[in-house]
């Protein structure tokens, strides 16, 4: 099934506050695909980088916000470090992951975690997990 993409169904506005909380031109990506090559995560990535990249662009806000490559993201920066246009993919991908979580749709619920899990985890996993995946 084609996604139809026109000039009307651009949400500009998305475009905007994505390269306003990451500091970064989206539109600078020509999709090369090295951020994905450089990606220790991209095996389990559903959608690549250099797509959300293009769907970023495109506006397409609601699939950007159903996907779950921005919780898959492990920010190391391979990606930016190797992005021949200096973008910086790590930081867009956080900023997809603050407009989830602007939302209140949080990607982990702490009182649900196992008391076990709890008491296993290092401390400082927990608080970085709820961190990145909690409003």
């Amino acid at each position: 099934m084609a996604i139809e993409i026109s000039e009307k169904t651009i949400k500009h506005e998305f475009i905007e506050k994505i390269n306003q909380l990451s500091a970064q031109d989206i539109s600078m990506c020509f999709q090369c695909g090295t951020c994905g090559g450089a990606c220790p995560m991209s095996a389990r990535m559903a959608t690549l980088p250099r797509k959300i990249m293009r769907m970023l662009q495109l506006g397409m806000e609601e699939r950007i916000l159903e996907l779950e490559t921005g919780w898959e993201c492990a920010s190391c920066h391979a990606c930016t470090v190797n992005c021949p246009r200096g973008i910086d993919l790590a930081r867009v991908m956080e900023a997809v992951r603050l407009l989830v979580l602007r939302k209140n749709i949080n990607k982990i619920e702490p009182s649900r975690l196992p008391a076990a899990a709890v008491r296993e985890l290092p401390q400082i996993a927990l608080v970085s997990g709820f961190r990145k995946l909690t409003s």
